[in-house]
Order: structure tokens, then C-alpha cells, then sequence
């Protein structure tokens, strides 16, 4: 097998995060005129984010000042196999291409979920443009216990606040009433081009239309091939849980729980720190579960999460 060689990439992300950075590699290089997420080689004894840092530096003559871990994939191309560290980065110092000469022959701003406006783009970061478009908040309905009526009216209300992922749960209803709640949920959240997953039920997410299935920890387990919906997650408790998500082609995970909650105020959940070393080196953008509140998404983000996942207080 050949050697792996170690790249850190940069998921440069303006402020509001709506639009992030593609370079294009310049002529002489390996792929000269495709577009790719900027960064470069790890060296010898240098750290991801060492070597991230540095890299920007040079290709782009900027300095970052905020940046985290997101996900790692390997691929391999003719001329090698490589396994990209993407890192968020979300604050830099300097203008891109002003403060030192530019090395790719151009960039442009992306919009996450958009059709890409460039091309070619290199063929390993196709499950990344996808990550992207994944909402970093994600809302788990609990109307089996609030009652339907008054979920409703509060996801309508998030839903209008920006809310852009639902997954409906409430497994412990009948059919008839899982389904009907479904159908009012999907006609609220296309109002608002917001994504549905129906945790563990395949008939009622093709029903009702649902952009995908959220799979239990036990479903998981079982499952042999990916469902065939656009967006397919899974509940993990651990790393090797996500490794199984990410081997299924599955799109994101859930891991939690991070921090004690109301119905298992007895478990102290993983902690931050065991959260991101579970998270080390994982394929799939990950979604932090367990005691979560809006104002933790960005310590979430800092710990390598994409985002957070709320049964309560979205």
C-alpha cells in the first residue's frame, strides 16, 4: 500500500456562514484549473493546525485566528492517496491575495446547498460540498410529551427564526398518529425549504415525502446497505459507531450524549473532552447530542462538531 500522505485543508467560512472559499490550483501543479478547498502538505513534525496556519499564510497571505477540527477523508488519486483534514476556519487577519501574492490563479465564494459556480472541482471534495450544506442545528421533536398543538406552533415559530433541520421522532405513537404529525411537519418545513428525517421508519419518511431517515444506534447495527434517500444519519454512542455510519455512505451522525439531561439526569454524558477525542479523525459531519442549548453550538464547533442537535429549547 502505498503511503498516505497527510493534507490539512482549510473550510474557510465568512462570518454569518453563508458562503465559504474554493481556490483553484495554477498551472504546474498535479489537477492545474480544479478547484479545491485551500491548504496543503502536512510536513514532517508539524501539527494539522500548525501546517494549516502555515499554509494559508503562503497561499493566501492571510493569518487565522479561529479555526477547529470538521472531518477527515481519504481518497485516492493516480498519482497518490491522500487523507484531507478539513478544518473549519472562521476568523483570519489580512485580505486574501493583498497582504502576500496569491498562489492559486483564483478564488471565489461559495454558497453551502448551491449549485457549485466553478468547475471542474477535484472529485474528493464532492462529500464535502454536501457537509456543507448541512444545517448546524438540528431540532428532535418531542410532541409524544409537549402534545402536538403546541410543537407545531413552536416549530413554526424556529422554523421562521432560521431553522433548516428536523428530525421527527416521537416513536412510541401509532402509525396512523406518527404519520399524520409527519405530513403537518414536512408542509411546515417546505414552507421554509427546511430538511425532515423520520428517525427509523422508511415508509412513513417516503409518505410523506421526508428528505430522509435518521437511523436509531440499534438500526445502525443492523443495517447492511444505505436507505435510499437523499439524507441519511445515524444516532452513535462512540467513534466506531461513526466509522460504521461513514462506511454505509451515510451523510452525518448524531454522537451524545455529551451532557447530562433531563431524562437522564443521572449520566453525566461524555464531556466535552471525550466528545472531541471520540471525534478524532472521524469521516462524517458530526451533530453534538445530549444537554445541548442554542449557545452551544459555537463551543460544540471548537470541540470538532458541526453543529448541535435540541430535544428541548430550540
Amino acid at each position: 500500500m502505498s503511503q498516505i500522505v497527510e493534507v490539512a485543508a482549510a473550510v474557510m467560512l465568512r462570518a454569518d456562514g453563508r458562503e465559504f472559499l474554493l481556490a483553484q490550483r495554477p498551472e504546474g501543479k498535479v489537477y492545474a484549473g480544479y478547484w479545491e478547498f485551500p491548504g496543503g502538505k502536512v510536513e514532517p513534525g508539524e501539527t494539522v493546525r500548525a501546517a494549516l496556519i502555515r499554509e494559508l499564510q503562503e497561499e493566501l497571505g492571510i493569518t487565522v485566528t479561529v479555526c477547529s477540527p470538521w472531518l477527515t477523508r481519504q481518497f485516492t488519486y493516480p498519482h497518490a492517496t491522500v487523507r484531507l483534514n478539513f478544518w473549519r476556519v472562521t476568523a483570519w487577519e489580512g485580505e486574501i491575495g493583498i497582504t502576500a501574492p496569491l498562489e492559486h490563479s483564483a478564488v471565489e465564494w461559495q454558497e453551502p446547498g448551491a449549485a457549485a459556480t466553478v468547475a471542474p472541482i477535484l472529485p474528493a471534495n464532492d462529500p464535502i460540498l454536501k457537509a456543507l450544506s448541512l444545517p448546524t442545528m438540528m431540532a428532535i421533536t418531542n410532541a409524544e410529551q409537549e402534545g402536538t398543538e403546541r410543537q407545531l406552533e413552536r416549530l413554526e415559530e424556529a422554523l421562521s427564526g432560521g431553522l433548516r433541520l428536523i428530525q421527527i421522532r416521537d416513536k412510541g405513537w401509532p402509525p396512523a398518529q406518527r404519520l399524520w404529525f409527519a405530513e403537518a411537519v414536512c408542509r411546515l418545513a417546505r414552507g421554509h425549504g427546511a430538511l425532515v428525517v423520520i428517525n427509523d421508519d422508511e415508509a412513513i419518511a417516503r409518505q410523506v415525502g421526508a428528505d430522509g431517515v435518521h437511523l436509531s444506534a440499534a438500526r445502525l447495527l443492523a443495517c447492511t446497505q444505505r436507505p435510499d434517500f437523499a439524507w441519511v444519519g445515524a444516532s452513535c454512542h462512540d467513534a466506531a459507531e461513526i466509522t460504521r455510519a461513514g462506511e454505509l455512505g451515510l451523510d452525518y451522525a448524531l454522537l451524545g450524549p455529551v451532557l447530562a439531561t433531563p431524562t437522564h439526569p443521572e449520566a453525566s454524558g461524555l464531556g466535552w473532552p471525550e466528545f472531541a477525542r471520540q471525534l478524532a479523525g472521524n469521516t462524517l459531519p458530526t451533530l453534538a447530542l445530549g444537554g445541548m442549548k442554542p449557545e452551544m453550538l459555537a463551543d460544540a464547533q471548537t470541540h470538532g462538531a458541526h453543529g448541535i442537535a435540541l430535544m428541548r429549547g430550540w
